[in-house]
């Protein structure tokens, strides 16, 4: 009886044998259609003219005769902005699971806002529009912002002329965190590095927005830094520049700042639990309703 040789096998290395696995895409809570984008482009185009008339305007224009018509402004972005809302949510079939993390979201953002907010532009709100924006996408992200900015306005009695251009320049930033590029493959400290420097960057962004905003109601009466209907663009600009650089600064410093540094701390444990959530809701998993057994 002979020994018949035993069969050896070969195992494939799991390098080799198993492919590279790719990388899960984020769920978004609300996405952007058509309807949303045309109604979202055409309120930034308003909030542009609004905010930037003064260097649209030719030196001979009598826009500067129409300054008391703040509130008729404050209605018309107050009503577009509540009609780019109204047309993403309704486009997105926004479902229970994305409006309750929407009001958790806005309520703890609008909660944050008051903790610094009369101290150097200590302004702790921002950071987790950045990190929330990232998570959730630019269609979640300008309605948190609005909705967040226009809650906060409600809760420290902020409510005037201004509240439509803060509600919007946040979505602006918001949105901005959910359109920066790696969503799916940057992860770790690369990430963290890119918020915050976005967050750096657009808190001087929102801060210059807002100085255009009240900037045109400053009296001249020979002042250097105020607007002058009778110089033109370039000069308004300089003015404009120095104004900036005079009044609020610090301030938009002070922003800047504290929303990196709360991004590089507390940025890893937030993105954490934000795509947790994610996950864990299923925004984009469709309900279905099994029939009862016999």
């Amino acid at each position: 009886m002979t020994d018949r040789p035993t069969p050896h096998t070969h195992s494939t290395p799991p390098s080799h044998s198993t492919p590279p696995s790719r990388p899960v895409p984020q769920a978004r809570a609300v996405r952007l259609g058509p309807r949303s984008v045309a109604t979202l482009l055409l309120v930034s185009a308003v909030g542009v003219a609004a905010i930037g008339w003064p260097f649209l305007a030719p030196p001979a224009a009598q826009v500067s005769a129409h300054a008391q018509d703040a509130p008729w402004l404050f209605t018309c972005l107050l009503l577009l902005l509540v009609a780019v809302v109204s047309a993403t949510i309704a486009e997105s079939g926004l479902g229970p699971k994305a409006v309750a993390m929407l009001g958790v979201l806005a309520a703890t953002g609008a909660a944050l806002r008051p903790l610094g907010a009369g101290t150097a532009g200590i302004e702790p709100m921002f950071f987790l529009m950045v990190l929330s924006g990232r998570v959730l996408g630019p269609g979640f992200g300008f309605v948190l912002g609005s909705v967040t900015m226009f809650a906060s306005a409600l809760l420290t009695g902020g409510v005037g002329p201004w509240m439509p251009f803060q509600m919007l320049s946040m979505g602006w930033f918001t949105m901005g965190a959910g359109l920066l590029p790696g969503p799916d493959r940057l992860r770790g400290r690369g990430e963290l590095l890119l918020l915050a420097g976005y967050g750096f960057l657009a808190a001087f962004a929102y801060g210059t927005v807002m100085n255009m905003q009240g900037w045109p109601y400053l009296l001249a009466d020979g002042s250097n830094i105020a607007p002058d209907p009778d110089a033109g663009p370039l000069a308004n600009l300089a003015r404009f520049v120095a104004y900036c650089l005079a009044t609020s600064l610090g301030w938009d410093l002070g922003r800047a700042v504290v929303t990196a540094i709360l991004t590089l701390t507390l940025g890893p444990a937030i993105l954490r639990a934000l795509r947790r959530a994610t996950r864990r809701a299923a925004f984009e998993s469709p309900v279905t309703f099994d029939a009862p057994a016999p």
